[in-house]
């Protein structure tokens, strides 16, 4: 039986400044199990794109994207799969704006088309741009999680599909895509009851937007000190900043190192 389980985000929160995780992170991450804890990544990020990551750490349970995909110790418990046709909808209504829309699950991605805000995107978020053929990836995979490459506004998106969906704006450029009632707390959840580890402390570090409805969950949120402003509300412990040994201060300061 594990004495608590701390999830961590990852963009600004495990990741430095270069979307990486510093040696002193890494090192953390094996000592928390030396010591009893489950570490887990939660993240908006989907599996294919942390496998470094996951290596360099040692873990092996992850809350991805945004919830809506769920590992326990290498072997997937949960996944909320968007319908094709509501995919193939949303795809339509963004090209009709001129936007491109990214279509994702825990294997692989494809974009429909490259613009300008596409480029600043994924040069924003340090991940190389995915292939074309959209439509082909939507006909023969599932999809997790989309990506809607814009600067907004957000409204003419969520406004006409708020019903089947559930938007994050975690960049300047994009939103995340999820399933209607998905995010990190839903994520957690079907981990926690699928995996029986109830009963357990739960720690959650965040920074961002999408990080609010986990450390408003977690027995105990830590927000990191470059998180968002209306994210430190959610916060019982705010630590330093992800470049200045916030993770490792954080998890002194519940004794968890």
């Amino acid at each position: 039986m594990y004495k608590g389980i701390a999830f961590f985000d990852l963009d600004h929160t495990l990741y430095n400044e270069q979307t990486e995780v510093d040696q002193e992170v890494a090192d953390a991450m094996h000592q928390l199990r030396t010591n009893n804890v489950l570490p887990v990544i939660s993240t908006g990020r989907n599996l294919f794109e942390i496998p470094t990551t996951m290596k360099k750490t040692g873990i092996d349970t992850v809350v991805s994207a945004n919830g809506s995909y769920v590992v326990f110790e290498g072997n997937p418990v949960y996944k909320a799969v968007l319908s094709k046709e509501i995919v193939k909808k949303f795809v339509a209504f963004a090209e009709s704006t001129n936007e491109a829309t990214t279509v994702m699950n825990s294997e692989d991605a494809r974009i429909n088309f490259v613009n300008d805000i596409v480029e600043s995107n994924y040069h924003f978020i340090n991940s190389r741009k995915p292939p074309l053929h959209v439509t082909d990836f939507i006909n023969h995979n599932e999809i997790i999680m989309m990506l809607i490459n814009t600067k907004g506004p957000d409204e003419k998106y969520i406004n006409q599909f708020n019903d089947t969906l559930t938007f994050f704006r975690n960049t300047p450029y994009s939103m995340d895509i999820v399933a209607k009632g998905s995010s990190k707390k839903r994520g957690i959840q079907e981990l926690i009851k699928n995996t029986d580890l109830g009963g357990i402390p739960t720690y959650g570090f965040g920074d961002g937007n999408n990080d609010i409805p986990m450390l408003d969950y977690v027995d105990h949120p830590v927000v990191m000190g470059n998180g968002l402003d209306q994210v430190k509300k959610y916060a019982e412990f705010i630590t330093t900043k992800n470049s200045d040994h916030g993770i490792v201060n954080g998890l002194k300061h519940y004794n968890l190192l």
